[in-house]
């Protein structure tokens, strides 16, 4: 049997001149073709729609004799309609949530499950990243302070090692977050933690892409080349004038102080950077303890896509010398006790590592500009 309904007779908004229903078998199947509104109101059933759509915007909904209603050709089954279905998918935390800071219109909590920040699966990620994804947690989340919808979110910590479960679990997280519009600034290492340097992090992170999206961006004159935010120069902590915005600056006034006292061998805190084609910045920092033995740390960054106000890669590098300054921060002892030997690596190793960095060129998004580190 088919039926041609009349425009406007029952018709599903946007469904074109004409809907038609087949009655195959014991059932019926409403079909309608066309782009799918919004929200659709209730209809009681039999009255030419059954008030629900797909993803694609063609819906296929089939009411079998006992008027049972199940649905066929769907995208994702799973994914319904929610009152806050208006293409927003970050859900705000909650107004009563006591923020740790507020700083520049933006409000910055603690450790927060994704879960509680994604309203529903977006369309493309399947159960298992969803369902896997939900209870991994966020060192940090930056939301708007007026209207809590999160902006960014920050994990500190070691690096999954490749192959594990966890980088499997951070990569659905990146999955999902890429899904639903969540920058993640991912710092890798295995000295900072969120405890002790999120908050640095964050404010420089803050300051960086206001720099940037303001003073940062020059005058009139087209010869006039803006100063990035890391190169602003002014007066250091030691009294010293240099880069006022490294982050590493407070290390190596350190280092040049633990030299003077004799706890260290060299007084410079050294280090290089790269970018990996996927996207990951990477940092060393290093510095000579003993003779021919060096404290040594990486740092990964990487920031999905997003813009963290300054190169991310030099970022890297600078908070890889953060990570030396912890490792060296004593005053009662030599800080060569700070470390044991094994801990230490020997000059000449980290000379081969470096090469071995150097010679994986064809990996990297940019020239490797430090190749005169591995000379004599």
């Amino acid at each position: 049997m088919s039926v041609e309904i009349p425009v406007g007779a029952h018709q599903p908004p946007g469904a074109g001149p004409a809907a038609r229903i087949d009655g195959p078998g014991a059932g019926l199947i409403v079909r309608f073709d066309g782009p799918a509104p919004a929200r659709r109101p209730y209809r009681p059933l039999g009255a030419g729609s059954t008030g629900r759509t797909d993803e694609a915007g063609t819906g296929v909904d089939v009411l079998d004799s006992a008027g049972h209603l199940s649905c066929h050709g769907r995208t994702d089954p799973t994914m319904t309609r929610t009152a806050t279905d208006d293409g927003a998918r970050l859900r705000p935390v909650p107004a009563g949530a006591a923020p740790l800071f507020v700083r520049a219109g933006q409000a910055v909590y603690p450790a927060r499950r994704l879960g509680d920040l994604v309203s529903r699966r977006p369309a493309g990620v399947t159960g298992h990243q969803w369902s896997s994804a939900l209870r991994a947690e966020f060192d940090h989340v930056v939301c708007a302070a007026d209207t809590g919808v999160p902006l960014f979110a920050l994990t500190v910590g070691p690096t999954a090692p490749a192959g594990s479960a966890g980088q499997r679990t951070e990569r659905m997280v990146a999955a999902v977050c890429a899904a639903v519009g969540l920058p993640v600034l991912r710092i890798g290492s295995p000295t900072l933690r969120a405890a002790d340097h999120g908050r640095r992090i964050i404010t420089y992170v803050i300051d960086a892409r206001a720099y940037a999206a303001g003073a940062g961006a020059g005058g009139d004159d087209p010869d006039d080349i803006p100063v990035g935010y890391r190169d602003i120069v002014g007066r250091l902590p030691d009294g010293r004038t240099g880069a006022v915005n490294d982050l590493g600056a407070l290390s190596r006034a350190a280092a040049v102080e633990a030299y003077v006292s004799r706890r260290l061998s060299d007084p410079i805190v050294r280090g290089l950077h790269v970018r990996w084609r996927d996207g990951t910045a990477e940092g060393w920092s290093w510095v000579e303890v003993r003779p021919g033995r060096c404290l040594v740390e990486r740092v990964t960054v990487s920031e999905a896509r997003w813009h963290c106000g300054v190169d991310s890669a030099r970022l890297a590098e600078d908070l890889a010398a953060v990570a030396v300054g912890d490792r060296l921060a004593v005053t009662d002892r030599p800080a060569v006790a700070v470390a044991d030997e094994s801990a230490l690596l020997d000059r000449d190793e980290l000379r081969r590592q470096i090469c071995v960095l150097r010679d994986r060129r064809d990996e990297l998004a940019t020239p490797f500009a430090f190749g005169h580190l591995c000379g004599d």
